[in-house]
């Protein structure tokens, strides 16, 4: 009778602990080398502050981190181009691009996550 009810203690303890062990993993995040965060709040929107490397707090299931890379990134982008003699010449560019990290929070609210396959081409066609 007594193992019993120690076994039933015990039990209960170990649910507890990995209900409290699961909230606290839903409430770290990693930011690896070379990047950085932005933190999406569902009630405040994007925050303005952007966060390092390492391992961080966030409110579960209020914020979101989004993570961008901001390490230099080549880009190979096609593109038809005229010569002198009004022939169409077909070039691929190679950009190395990587973004501003204190700019980061600006390009996530206007661009979205995918703004290199937004900018890229269109400055190609400048060059």
């Amino acid at each position: 009778m007594a193992a019993a009810q120690l076994f039933n203690t015990l039990g209960r303890i170990g649910v507890g602990v990995a209900l409290a062990g699961g909230v606290v993993n839903s409430a770290l995040f990693n930011v690896e080398g070379g990047h950085r965060a932005v933190i999406f709040d569902r009630f405040a929107g994007v925050k303005q502050e952007v966060v390092g490397e390492g391992t961080h707090f966030m409110i579960p299931w209020v914020q979101t981190p989004i993570i961008y890379d901001i390490r230099a990134r080549p880009k190979n982008v096609p593109t038809i181009t005229g010569s002198k003699d009004l022939q169409n010449v077909n070039i691929t560019l190679r950009i190395l691009f990587r973004p501003k990290p204190d700019a980061l929070p600006g390009i996530y609210t206007t661009l979205g996550q995918d703004y290199d396959d937004r900018v890229l081409p269109s400055i190609t066609n400048e060059v």
